[in-house]
């Protein structure tokens, strides 16, 4: 299976349409990727809150047809990171979309865990509730997004649904990047899966991203890893390993708590 994530540098002044339209060309580019992945937040920018409410869409709304029509287009999964969703009732989520290789949404998801410690994202955004893992033919994937790497109850439960993989978007600032390298092993060691990790670069409101987007085998090994620049991350992942893995090291079955 080839994996192609999206490192994406996040430039303030860039006007909104021609960002989108830089990165749906750069998914378009990806033509034989089984998945590719984009960070979060990439159209509005992880912490530059002003713009949220300002660019914000709705999901059936052009920046979402614009990625499924490019998973249509190089004919696989492409995960779209997240963007700023707004609801009928006013309300905004961190919401992520699976698309499938025939560019229909396949699996939506609203970000569980919002970071900021009563500032930014738990302000201004709702949380998600639902546990999302879905069924393709590569395998069950689980989604999640950035501050939930640090919850390793949410990838659990993702191997409690039978997850081969986790994909995980996010919008990590450098000062951190070593809890995020170590965060990214560390989910794909305890449950034995695949953990696609894809990060933003560039500065957002003063802050400097960490890079270092990451595809990690269910063994523990770094199978790529990018630096600190913009980058098209390409990894070979063999998923029938997962179940080997688990049947050669069947370490989830002694669990006891």
């Amino acid at each position: 299976m080839r994996i192609v994530g999206i490192q994406l540098d996040f430039d303030v002044t860039e006007l909104y349409e021609d960002r989108v339209a830089r990165t749906v060309g750069l998914v378009h580019a990806q033509r034989g990727a089984d998945l590719v992945v984009l960070p979060e937040l990439w159209p509005n920018g992880g912490f530059t809150y002003p713009l949220w409410e300002a660019t914000a869409e709705r999901l059936d709304g052009p920046l979402v047809n614009a990625l499924g029509n490019a998973a249509r287009d190089i004919g696989g999964y492409v995960h779209m990171g997240s963007f700023v969703e707004r609801h009928d009732d006013g309300s905004l989520t961190n919401t992520a979309v699976l698309f499938g290789p025939d560019g229909d949404q396949r699996a939506v998801y609203r970000k569980i865990h919002l970071f900021g410690f009563g500032e930014g994202e738990p302000t201004l955004m709702t949380a998600g509730t639902e546990i999302v893992v879905v069924t393709t033919e590569h395998g069950p994937w689980g989604l999640a997004t950035c501050y939930d790497l640090r919850f390793p109850e949410l990838f659990r439960a993702f191997a409690d649904a039978g997850a081969e993989l986790a994909i995980v978007p996010a919008a990590w600032p450098a000062s951190r990047v070593d809890h995020w390298s170590l965060l990214s092993r560390a989910r794909a060691v305890e449950n034995q899966m695949v953990v696609v990790a894809v990060n933003t670069v560039g500065e957002q409101a003063g802050k400097r991203m960490g890079g270092a987007s990451v595809v990690v085998d269910a063994r523990g090994r770094v199978v790529a890893e990018a630096g600190d620049e913009a980058e098209v991350l390409v990894a070979d992942v063999d998923v029938a390993d997962v179940a080997k893995w688990r049947a050669d090291f069947p370490v989830l079955a002694d669990r006891r708590l």
